[in-house]
């Protein structure tokens, strides 16, 4: 979630204003889903709306810079900087293989059932069984297997 802006914060860059508003949509819909009754959900499944809020929220920033190179690096920076998106995420992406990483906590193998390995959600849908349903128990995903 972005930081709170104080007087004290320098002012965005140039060509934030182009993007203002959808961040600002963002935003909006972050609030909506913390703001979200729980009530009759698990515990991990009242974190899934805003873990794909942020994800989408960082993929944007993603697409903008580096697809289809719409704003500078200077305002990428700042958006990093600022907790716009999420930079270790963004840094995955562009390795091969992680294209499609929903979250970082599919590929930590500390946090697995099994020592060392990583979440279902990350195993391509041709070497599961067939009708096998992936939801992953961190963030909901339903497959971010860069061959799925």
């Amino acid at each position: 979630m972005p930081k709170i802006r104080t007087s004290r914060t320098k002012q965005p860059p140039e060509g934030y204003e182009e993007i203002e508003g959808i961040l600002e949509d963002y935003a909006k819909k972050m609030r909506d889903a913390e703001n979200e009754p729980h009530e009759g959900k698990r515990k991990t499944e009242s974190l899934w709306p805003i873990m794909r809020i942020s994800h989408t929220r960082s993929r944007y920033i993603y697409d903008l810079y580096y697809e289809q190179e719409a704003i500078s690096k200077q305002l990428y920076d700042w958006l990093l900087k600022e907790g716009y998106a999420d930079g270790n995420l963004i840094a995955k992406w562009k390795k091969p293989g992680y294209e499609k990483l929903c979250c970082l906590r599919c590929i930590q193998a500390r946090d697995m059932n099994f020592q060392g390995s990583t979440c279902i959600c990350r195993v391509p849908k041709g070497q599961l069984k067939a009708g096998t349903v992936v939801e992953c128990t961190h963030c909901g995903c339903r497959g971010c297997s860069s061959d799925s």
